[in-house]
């Protein structure tokens, strides 16, 4: 290879790494990872854990994301989100990613206990990870936003753990069951469908399972993004519960992202570039600076 070439393409590798560090911003800081934490010993489908992402060598404590993935109530697991919690430590937040009991071991009500149960966790232990637990805030995809908004809505959640709901903010992409009883309703199941076996086939026990049902004033502020081409279900259930957001949060952003399905409103977080990891932060950022 000639020198000239060798140049040239050494040139362009630090203008290509500079352009990719420009990019990410903070891409190459350090990062610690905490894996397989056990924060309920004993559940529905036996012991749940939890993995954390953490900046290394903060200053200050950081805000605190805790994910719950997705996956109909019956599947999924935290470690497919890794990349994420990834990114978002490299952004300078902790990020948690909880695995929950599924479907049909489990009914949504044990589920939301126990996602409950993992944000009373970091509530009582993630300054040891360089988190501030007075800045905790919880976002799921799909099943997991639905539990997500339940949690931070639903205060029966915290107040069967006997302490106050410590969420500081909620971030729904692409939320499933946001009003389930209405779904359930209206699509007259078979006795046998998994949606059964998590919401039981009582209409009253869809209505406690449905965030819609349970909004009020002092809720932690919310921050929505639904895909344009989701699913009929959600986008039905999103555009319902926003409508009935205005009564009490009429400020709530919400964000219809154009073109994305269902599965794409998450996988694009695993392109640590993407615009929606700066939004939120800056929605994580102004929570409580109006105090």
């Amino acid at each position: 290879m000639k020198s000239e070439t060798r140049s040239a393409l050494l040139i362009f590798a630090v203008i290509l790494a500079a352009f990719l560090l420009t990019l990410s911003g903070c891409s190459f800081r350090k990062i610690n990872r905490s894996k397989n934490i056990v924060y309920l010993p004993k559940g529905p489908s036996g012991k749940q854990e939890l993995n954390i992402f953490s900046p290394a060598r903060s200053k200050s404590a950081n805000d605190v994301l805790v994910f719950i993935h997705g996956g109909n109530w019956n599947s999924g697991k935290k470690s497919q989100y890794n990349i994420i919690a990834n990114h978002w430590a490299k952004k300078g937040i902790v990020c948690l990613m909880i695995d929950y009991p599924l479907s049909p071991q489990a009914d949504y009500k044990e589920m939301a206990a126990a996602c409950a149960q993992a944000v009373k966790w970091v509530k009582e232990d993630i300054r040891r990870y360089n988190g501030n637990p007075d800045r905790i805030f919880v976002s799921g995809h799909s099943a997991g936003g639905h539990l997500a908004a339940l949690i931070s809505i639903d205060d029966q959640y915290f107040k069967g753990l006997k302490i106050k709901n410590p969420i500081a903010g909620t971030i729904l992409i692409d939320a499933a069951g946001l009003d389930m009883y209405g779904y359930l309703e209206e699509e007259k199941l078979s006795a046998d469908h998994t949606y059964l076996k998590t919401f039981t086939k009582d209409p009253k026990i869809w209505k406690e399972a449905t965030p819609l049902y349970h909004l009020h004033r002092d809720m932690p502020p919310m921050l929505i993004y639904r895909g344009e081409k989701t699913y009929d279900s959600i986008l039905k259930s999103n555009e319902k519960f926003t409508k009935a957001l205005d009564q009490y949060a009429p400020d709530t952003p919400y964000h219809i992202v154009n073109g994305k399905k269902h599965i794409p409103m998450i996988t694009q977080f695993f392109n640590p570039w993407n615009r929606y990891y700066r939004e939120i932060i800056e929605f994580m950022a102004g929570v409580g600076t109006s105090q």
